[in-house]
């Protein structure tokens, strides 16, 4: 009895996993192609945005969105899809889609590590006080996509 259980509990996880994973054409998240990002609707603007913006033509949405380190980058690209899939089956993501504060770091350091020499040269000795996105909270996405207040908010937490 155990084992029939078991099985159509495996199963139907299974099934129900491989079905929501070629319906969101989840193979699509593996990759690095910004168009993935458009996969679910409420990403149209923010990719939208990237393709008209000046970083369309140097970095993806990976390149900002996720750690450059192969682990930490699908761990990351993981635990993202399942969130994301998660809030928008049950509508429960915000409106407007805010960053949640361990992407927001993420996001941090990509800006740091691409603008390396520019953020030494207006680094404080207070550097944790100093984020990218406080005053440039609109980079890559429409302009406003960012909400000032709301990232205003996330800092302060």
């Amino acid at each position: 009895m155990l084992a029939v259980v078991l099985g159509l509990t495996l199963g139907a996880a299974i099934g129900i996993g491989g079905y929501t994973f070629a319906y969101a054409k989840g193979a699509a998240y593996l990759q690095d192609d910004p168009a993935a990002c458009a996969n679910c609707h409420i990403m149209n603007e923010q990719y939208e945005g990237w393709r008209k913006s000046s970083h369309h033509a140097v970095a993806t949405c990976n390149d900002c969105h996720t750690p450059a380190a192969l682990v930490p980058k699908y761990l990351n690209k993981a635990s993202n899809g399942f969130w994301h899939s998660f809030y928008f089956t049950t509508g429960t993501f915000p409106d407007p889609i805010r960053i949640r504060p361990g992407n927001r770091q993420v996001t941090e350091n990509a800006c740091r590590n691409c603008h390396d020499s520019l953020v030494e040269s207006i680094e404080t000795p207070h550097q944790d006080s100093l984020q990218c996105l406080t005053c440039h909270n609109s980079v890559g996405h429409p302009e406003g996509s960012g909400n000032p207040e709301l990232i205003r908010q996330e800092v302060a937490r």
